[in-house]
Order: structure tokens, then sequence, then C-alpha cells
């Protein structure tokens, strides 16, 4: 019953934007704190941004000014807005959420291509 459905993904030219959506479902969304995280070929999954249950935000240093992650309770819905886009930012993006190590889900990643 637990879904996190991203979208938003896709080819984009480097310097360009994506805004990536993730839908969730089953779960008290408002309680989790909400993560986005990316994984490059042959590397490892690497976490970019958390937007926590009172709005705190943070973010990896790489994205820090290009990216911005925020949430919708209402719609129970986390985005993450893509700007100046780079190559190395290709990766699939995964949404997570995270309330405790027990209850901590995920999407199924979505595809982000930077690339001419």
């Amino acid at each position: 019953q637990v879904q996190l459905v991203e979208s938003g993904g896709g080819l984009v030219q480097p310097g360009g934007s994506l805004r990536l959506s993730c839908a969730a479902s089953g779960f008290t969304f408002s309680a989790y704190v909400m993560r986005w995280y990316r994984q490059a070929p042959g590397k490892e999954r690497e976490l970019v941004a958390s937007i926590g249950s009172t709005f705190y935000t943070n973010y990896v240093d790489s994205v820090k000014g290009r990216f911005t992650i925020s949430r919708d309770n209402a719609k129970k819905t986390v985005y993450l807005q893509m700007n100046s886009l780079k190559p190395e930012d290709t990766a699939v993006y995964y949404c997570n959420a995270l309330f405790t190590t027990t209850y901590n889900y995920w999407g199924q990643g979505t595809q982000v291509t930077v690339s001419s």
C-alpha cells in the first residue's frame, strides 16, 4: 500500500532545468522526513536533499544554490527543482521517506540525463 512514485525525469541540456515530483500514499506523509537521493552508474547512492516535517532543508554541497527541495503536505508530494543542470547531475533520482529505521520507504527512481 505504501507508494512513492517519482516523475519529471528526462533528458535535458546542460544549463537546463527539471522539476522532479514524488507522490506519496499509504503513510502519514507529514510526519516523515522526505529526501532525494541519486545514483550514477558505478557510484554509490548519494543523499542530495532533505526536508523535514518543519520544512527545514539541507543539501549536498554540489547542488547548493541550484536545487531546491519542497513539500506540499496537503498533496502528499515532495519536489526537487533542479536548475543549472550539469552533466555530473546525471543519475537515477530516488525519493525516500524516513520516519524510523523500520519506516523507511523508497520510490522506484527516475532517470535524469544531462547531455548535449
